[in-house]
């Protein structure tokens, strides 16, 4: 028979001794951890979790994915075990708030640096519009197209549900932002179709000081001051209007940068032609580009002495890739020239949405 009027000092071991005891094995959690737990209660708003806290941890259902949810059950499961992040303290019950949904925006920004790392062109459906672009979401992330990088002729309006392949502007967790840009994504692709000595006909859609801006195939590519005669020229408004026709060949892609160089001098038969006879650089422009081709490649190889070239098409003609590179706008600038990030910043909305106050963990 037990003898139950044994005292503390008989047993060795007090209240208090367990009471250290359990505090010895107890884990200290802190917001901002991640933690496995295992659901053990779902509630209509919420779920308790099993962290291996003395409380049980709770999750409020806005605090369950990165997409909006209506039932806890469209996410968690009874004793499911999976990573959760510890969003606050513990309360005045001793109790954590967790979330699922830091955890999916973490990896969501970690997968979009990797995808601008890669420069990998991304598809997203616009779901809304404001006035200054569209509304998209990338992995989650709510992603901001500024007006000037969208190219379609459809009102912004219309682009709601329209799918568009992007690339990335600006990837910034730290300042919430995540711009992207629809023109460049066209351009690259279109750029991958063209090559370097290729002669293509286009349409000037806008002329500045340094240079006209020519349509090619719903691309623009700038044709340089520098580039449209071996003669001297004060300004390329002498020599073209808005919505001539042209003839011109490439003599650089840049698909980093979005930009495409465009030359007639380089095709031009005698020096000058492009002023006194347009019509016979036009006509002679294949062939005066295949001899540009050949010299660039004699070039290439280093075999320059054993190249013939054209009077006109001597060694220091042939510009450079980088040659005037700090004139040269992107590809995607046309008449208007596009704003800088900094410009339309009041018009980018926040990526992930994060609301600034968390609800208590068991409402009342």
């Amino acid at each position: 028979m037990v003898n139950q009027n044994l005292t503390a000092t008989e047993i060795g071991f007090t209240h208090e001794d367990f009471a250290a005891l359990l505090d010895k094995y107890d884990y200290h959690f802190s917001p901002g951890d991640v933690v496995p737990g295992t659901v053990f209660s779902i509630e209509p708003r919420g779920a308790l979790i099993d962290i291996g806290a003395k409380t049980a941890a709770y999750i409020p259902i806005q605090e369950m994915s990165i997409n909006r949810v209506d039932s806890p059950e469209e996410v968690l499961q009874s004793n499911e075990t999976r990573e959760f992040f510890i969003l606050t303290d513990e309360n005045e019950d001793g109790q954590l708030t967790l979330s699922i949904r830091r955890i999916e925006y973490m990896r969501a920004w970690e997968r979009v640096r990797q995808l601008q790392a890669e420069d990998a062109t991304v598809r997203s459906g616009v779901f809304a519009t404001n006035r200054g672009g569209a509304l998209v979401r990338i992995e989650g992330l709510r992603g901001f197209i500024p007006g000037s990088h969208i190219s379609t002729r459809k009102p912004k309006e219309e682009l709601v549900g329209e799918d568009l392949p992007l690339k990335f502007l600006e990837v910034d967790e730290e300042r919430n932002r995540l711009v992207l840009s629809h023109r460049r994504a066209l351009v690259e692709r279109k750029m991958n179709r063209l090559e370097v000595g290729e002669v293509v006909i286009g349409t000037v859609r806008g002329i500045k000081p340094y240079g006209a801006f020519i349509d090619i195939g719903g691309v623009s590519g700038l044709l340089h001051i520098s580039e449209i005669s071996h003669e001297h020229i004060d300004t390329p408004h002498s020599v073209f209007n808005v919505n001539d026709e042209v003839k011109v060949m490439i003599i650089d892609l840049d698909a980093e940068r979005g930009r495409i160089s465009l030359s007639t001098k380089q095709l031009e038969p005698e020096p000058g032609d492009m002023i006194k006879n347009r019509d016979l650089v036009y006509d002679k422009a294949e062939e005066m580009a295949a001899k540009y081709r050949e010299q660039l490649l004699a070039k290439q190889q280093g075999a320059t002495a054993a190249a013939a070239p054209a009077e006109t098409l001597a060694d220091e003609d042939i510009p450079p890739a980088t040659e005037l590179e700090e004139d040269i706008p992107p590809a995607t600038e046309l008449e208007e020239d596009i704003p800088v990030i900094a410009a339309i910043e009041t018009d980018i909305p926040a990526a992930t949405e994060i609301e600034e106050e968390i609800p208590a963990a068991i409402e009342e």
